[in-house]
């Protein structure tokens, strides 16, 4: 084998600026934009009211993309996009975090209702697919979603300051996968967190599902294992009286004994899960919910008998599966328009849908009982709907994470993962949002850099955990209060750090929660 030749410093150097020149050509020849009007999204927003637009210009940019020719491969088509906020904004909110002093809020302020987070009777609503039919081209049906999705947009900014708005999926590829899910599935899986269901059902979704696709809707309350026993109880009847037509599941992929449910709480760091063999919870009571849905129209035999060998491999420690012959995973193109038939061939299509991070692709691996779709705490990690299927007459889809448009507070959004941590430029306002519901000074056992009787700030306890951490700065050996600040945020997303919100009137009832009655 021949020596590689010697590649110095300069000529990286150089091999690098050539490559960004390359691309910065290959964006002006492709139309390139600005942050504040750039293709699709920014003419939304350029398009409404003068004050609107110039309150837009300040407060928010948004990612944007320089349009690729169509015949090269485009990385970025399923990125996430939300709106960005300006450096003075991000600068003022990092000045509160270090002068502010955290109070403790009540636990009855941890109730949160829907109507506090949604407005589903105004514009504040989800994008459906336009109407079509089949002599549509494949250029005609993308140009009449753009156009669909543009006024979307523009809708929203023009009766909605971007200070009230949440961060929200601004990627039309990101819906399109939403909506092929929704139309070739015969139930719909709506998969939440039990940490924080409420933000993750979108009322909109709900209604067109249930009213306009007239099909059924099974509520999946996700990571049982996270919250207390009696915090779920609540949150399952609060659902079941709201929604009376949705069939509610409790699920978990990766369960915990009964002795550390019994001593979990928000006074503890908890350990980090495992992952090791699946053994999920919930399996059985959703293959009921779908035998209940579907009567004879198909058989669900096969299900039933793969999860009884389920149950006796985990017994055994034996894996006696074949997988090979049954599972198999498709990508659908995002323009193909396909006549949705119920139980077509005999095959129950099941679709999952929800926000990211709340355990769609888990729940997945859970059902299926192996690990066959890739998982991620990093919201997006899902680029495009996969079909797989679990018997020869069960078929799951599984549908990138999407975040609707809400009213949801942006740190609330950050600490129950919808929002990428890594992309988070300010973290310290999360933080003593977390800090004033959750005693994190306790769980994490750190001390005031200024002594006992000083008064904690969100940036006091960045910088009192990169002191027990170790964390410094490469270059001045300063404590690195980003990378602390960025570890607490991770540690509440994995639920070690567990702030869970309350659905309205749990804490006056809580006796009987605890009862179960």
């Amino acid at each position: 084998m021949p020596r590689k030749t010697p590649y110095s410093v300069k000529q990286k150097k150089k091999q690098l600026q050539d490559k960004r020149i390359r691309k910065r050509t290959s964006g002006q020849q492709h139309g390139g934009a600005t942050n504040e009007q750039a293709g699709l999204y920014g003419d939304a927003i350029a398009s409404s009211s003068d004050d609107e637009q110039t309150s837009s210009e300040k407060m928010a940019k948004i990612h944007q993309k320089t349009k690729p020719d169509k015949s090269t491969y485009d990385p970025d088509r399923y990125k996430l996009r939300f709106l960005r906020d300006p450096p003075a904004e991000l600068e003022r909110c990092k000045r509160l975090a270090q002068q502010r002093p955290l109070q403790t809020i009540p636990e009855c302020d941890l109730e949160v209702d829907l109507t506090n987070v949604y407005d589903v009777d105004n514009v504040l609503d989800m994008p459906k697919r336009p109407t079509w039919h089949y002599s549509f081209t494949k250029q005609q049906l993308d140009d009449r979603e753009e156009t669909y999705f543009k006024d979307y947009l523009k809708n929203i900014f023009e009766n909605h300051p971007v200070k009230q708005l949440s961060y929200f999926e601004m990627n039309l590829e990101t819906w399109r996968q939403l909506w092929r899910v929704l139309e070739m599935s015969d139930i719909v899986l709506l998969i939440t967190d039990i940490r924080h269901p409420v933000l993750h059902f979108s009322p909109a979704l709900y209604d067109y599902v249930i009213n306009d696709l007239k099909k059924h809707l099974i509520l999946i309350l996700n990571k049982i294992d996270l919250a207390p026993p009696s915090l779920v109880v609540a949150w399952q009847h609060y659902f079941k009286e709201r929604f009376p037509k949705v069939h509610i599941v409790l699920f978990t992929s990766f369960p915990k004994d009964l002795e550390t449910v019994k001593s979990d709480n928000r006074h503890v760091l908890h350990r980090k899960k495992r992952r090791g063999n699946f053994s999920a919870v919930g399996p059985k009571s959703l293959l009921e919910a779908c035998q209940n849905i579907v009567k004879d129209e198909v058989n669900l035999s096969s299900w039933e008998e793969k999860m009884d060998r389920d149950i006796l491999d985990i017994d055994s420690g034996s894996d006696t599966n074949n997988f090979d012959d049954i599972l198999t995973t498709i990508e659908t193109a995002d323009s193909v328009v396909q006549e949705h038939v119920q139980f077509k061939d005999g095959i129950l299509t099941i679709g999952s849908c929800g926000y990211p991070n709340v355990g769609k692709s888990s729940l997945i691996n859970g059902l299926v009982g192996k690990k066959v779709v890739s998982t991620s705490r990093t919201p997006g990690h899902t680029k495009h709907f996969q079909t797989i299927f679990l018997t020869s007459t069960v078929k799951l889809c599984d549908s990138p994470g999407l975040v609707f448009p809400s009213f949801i507070p942006k740190p609330l959004q950050i600490l129950s993962g919808l929002y990428p941590i890594a992309q988070v430029q300010e973290p310290y306002t999360a933080v003593g949002y977390l800090a004033e519901r959750v005693p994190i000074i306790d769980v994490l056992r750190i001390k005031h850099p200024e002594g006992e009787e000083q008064r904690w700030t969100a940036w006091d306890i960045c910088d009192a955990w990169a002191e027990k951490r170790g964390f410094k700065t490469a270059k001045a050996a300063r404590l690195d209060t980003y990378r602390a600040a960025n570890q607490i945020l991770r540690f509440a997303v994995e639920g070690r750090l567990c702030l869970c919100l309350r659905p309205p009137g749990y804490t006056d009832h809580k006796a009987k929660w605890f009862t179960g009655s």
